[in-house]
């Protein structure tokens, strides 16, 4: 069986040193906020060309604490996407908002065209979310956001060393929230996230917000602000600290994988991934659209091929979320019927590729 994702490959090839890294951070004698989260903080914002970054138990809660550190009047309304993951419209909510969903294009990206004749009075921030690993286009985004005075909270989950017009994502908002689940491009062996921002005002509060509202820099134990218990332990920043220095080849081989199915996927049949100019594409998912799709996922299956539906169904089709739907959202729903994702694990083989592409070419036409 070939599947979606499989971390193990990466333990093995890699056990030794990671048993070592491990085993140091145990006897560390601090777990939790220790040196190691101390480093990654400081290696993820060099890399990322950020000036700070603040490591937290996952993403969900990074994008909770950028929008409650903001300043966001209560009951403000925030636009986003439906074809999103749950936790970026609960944090939505659980902050005190209403998220207010923008239809996308047929890059599966907020559509910047979209979002101008849908902001209010009450409209007080945009929420890009970088889908599958490319950058929405952060210039139109910007420019409404300074033309309305929005604040920008950028959902980079899916998208750790995605760059627009050359600067890495995370950079151009007020805050950046990453991910590192365990199947992310940039993911640890349990949960983890980190926000990026070049505002050392927000970083301040962002650092306390996350523990538990003390300024652990003055006294200990005692509460300045609201705030919640997100703190990342060392075992995930020591293993993230090792995957983190071979990102760069990580995001090489997703991107030859997605140059592979590129060529070789039948076209006539599937519409491969559309990547915009001034983009870089890390390919988190290589997500493409047929449709024929339930019939072939199950054949797929048959042939020992393991493919996904990330998003089988819109936020705005749940039913808690259904209020928050105040237009036609057509393109997000005509896609979300036809779209399936590919596996792009940096540890596939030359011939589970080639079995992947001609199973599917096959699988097409029946």
């Amino acid at each position: 069986m070939i599947k979606f994702w499989d971390y193990l490959r990466f333990y093995k090839k890699n056990k030794k040193e990671i048993k070592k890294i491990l085993d140091k951070s145990i006897l560390s004698g601090q777990l939790i906020l220790g040196k190691e989260v101390q480093k990654f903080e400081n290696n993820f914002a060099k890399y990322m060309g950020s000036k700070y970054a603040v490591a937290v138990g996952n993403c969900t809660d990074a994008i909770l604490i950028a929008l409650k550190v903001l300043n966001i009047k209560k009951n403000s309304e925030i636009l986003t996407v439906s074809n999103t993951a749950v936790p970026t419209i609960t944090s939505i909510v659980n902050a005190g908002f209403t998220p207010v969903f923008v239809d996308i294009g047929n890059d599966y990206l907020i559509n910047e065209n979209n979002i101008e004749k849908l902001i209010t009075k009450k409209t007080k921030a945009i929420l890009p979310v970088h889908l599958y690993g490319q950058s929405c286009n952060m210039n139109k985004i910007n420019k409404l956001a300074k033309k309305y005075n929005l604040k920008i909270i950028e959902d980079c989950a899916q998208a750790t060393g995605a760059k627009f017009n050359n600067k890495f994502v995370g950079n151009f908002g007020d805050v950046g929230c990453f991910s590192f689940y365990p199947t992310k491009v940039l993911g640890g062996f349990g949960d983890g996230g980190i926000l990026t921002t070049n505002n050392f005002k927000i970083y301040k509060k962002i650092k306390v917000f996350r523990y538990m509202g003390i300024d652990t820099s003055k006294k200990p134990s005692f509460a300045i602000s609201e705030g919640i218990n997100s703190r990342m332990d060392d075992i995930q920043a020591s293993i993230l600290n090792f995957k983190l220095k071979k990102l760069n080849h990580y995001i090489d081989k997703r991107n030859q994988i997605a140059k592979f199915y590129d060529r070789n996927l039948d076209k006539s049949k599937f519409s491969i991934p559309q990547v915009n100019r001034k983009n870089k594409h890390v390919f988190y998912e290589y997500v493409v659209s047929v449709n024929n799709r339930k019939k072939l996922l199950k054949n797929a299956k048959k042939n020992n091929i393991n493919l996904k539906i990330t998003y089988p169904h819109m936020t705005h089709e749940m039913k808690f979320f259904a209020k928050f739907k105040r237009h036609d959202l057509k393109n997000t729903e005509k896609l979300s019927k036809k779209i399936f994702s590919l596996p792009t694990f940096p540890e596939l083989t030359k011939n589970e590729l080639n079995k992947i592409v001609k199973t599917l070419n096959r699988l097409a036409y029946e």
